[in-house]
């Protein structure tokens, strides 16, 4: 299969300056990959150049004259950008040009126009934002809902373990990903009412292996594969992840240079410092899925640069390959004792 993605070129900080030079990059990479470029023909051509044919190939321009600012409500980009590189991006998934759309754009109109235009899979009531993280075992641990979803139901806790453990399955060759609900402590008795009822679903679901409540540090200690939040603490937990590490990061650099025996012994350990900065690298780990929907979509970090958004490029062809939106589909049919043709509308 030759996956077809569309990118949302002018999206995030940097738009056509990264998103350009970053499909290149991928396309280069990997010949089988066919690459469309959503947004203004003018400004795109200007950043592409002279093109190899090899590349020209396999990269098309769809031109578009709006695009979704960064500070846009998302009803304002749902109904008064309809010709914004966003919504064409979408649309074309949706229409079958595309088998994935990946942006760097407004999280809140992504989410938004996106579940407008694709709608969600039945069976599932809202769509989540999840990202693998990287842990002490090797592996990564997948984490959701990162920010769609504040207020949820024991039901959508128990759609987000079902569409996390499926997307684990699909991407990590887990056959039996290990589904932690993160909650105040280990304890049966912490927490509230519902997360105590989803621990309840998740206990007595036969396709979840629930492995039980857990921690914030389970997430690097790799003890479980999933852990599933509402969006209101899993948006926290990532902030403040990104916090603890670029602290970390400071006082590692502000050691090494106190003075000449400092740096000596920095460039001792240059290799080791290299080594743990790409395993944290957060570049590594960009391109969150929005799971639920009738389609991949993929949301790159606003800031990233061109190393980072071709991990996002990556994250979506791997989802195209695996066909994680049907794989979703089937298990859900499954527990709900055969398929249904309605998702949610709203």
């Amino acid at each position: 299969m030759t996956p077809r993605i569309a990118l949302d070129a002018m999206s995030g900080d940097y738009g056509p300056t990264v998103i350009v030079p970053a499909a290149l990059q991928v396309l280069a990479q990997d010949e089988n990959l066919q690459l469309i470029l959503v947004g203004d023909e003018t400004e795109l051509k200007k950043h592409l150049g002279h093109l190899p044919a090899h590349l020209s190939q396999r990269l098309s321009i769809r031109h578009t004259t709006q695009r979704v600012e960064m500070d846009d409500l998302p009803s304002h980009a749902l109904r008064n950008k309809k010709d914004s590189s966003m919504r064409v991006a979408i649309d074309l998934v949706k229409q079958g040009g595309a088998e994935a759309c990946v942006s760097a754009g407004n999280t809140g109109a992504l989410m938004a126009t996106a579940r407008y235009v694709l709608k969600t899979l039945p069976g599932i009531d809202r769509p989540a934002i999840t990202t693998a993280l990287p842990t002490m075992q090797g592996h990564t641990t997948h984490v959701l809902d990162l920010g769609a979803n504040i207020d949820v139901t024991p039901e959508h806790l128990f759609q987000f373990a079902v569409m996390g453990t499926v997307l684990t399955q699909a991407v990590e060759n887990i056959p039996n990903p290990r589904v932690g609900l993160l909650n105040i402590g280990q304890e049966e008795i912490k927490g509230n009412e519902t997360i105590k009822e989803a621990a309840r679903l998740l206990t007595e679901s036969p396709i979840i292996n629930y492995a039980g409540f857990v921690e914030g540090d389970a997430i690097y200690k790799g003890t479980v594969d999933v852990v599933v939040c509402d969006g209101f603490v899993g948006n926290i937990a990532l902030k403040t992840t990104e916090g603890v590490a670029q602290m970390i990061s400071h006082y590692v650099k502000q050691s090494f240079n106190q003075n000449f025996f400092t740096r000596l012994a920095g460039l001792l350990s240059r290799s080791i410092l290299i080594n743990i900065r790409n395993k944290f690298d957060p570049r590594r780990y960009n391109g969150a899925s929005l799971l639920g929907l009738r389609g991949i979509v993929i949301k790159s970090h606003g800031g990233a640069d061109v190393m980072a958004f071709t991990y996002a490029i990556k994250e979506a062809m791997i989802e195209v390959q695996k066909n994680v939106p049907s794989q979703i589909r089937h298990q859900l049919a499954i527990l709900l004792g055969g398929d249904t043709e309605q998702g949610s509308d709203q």
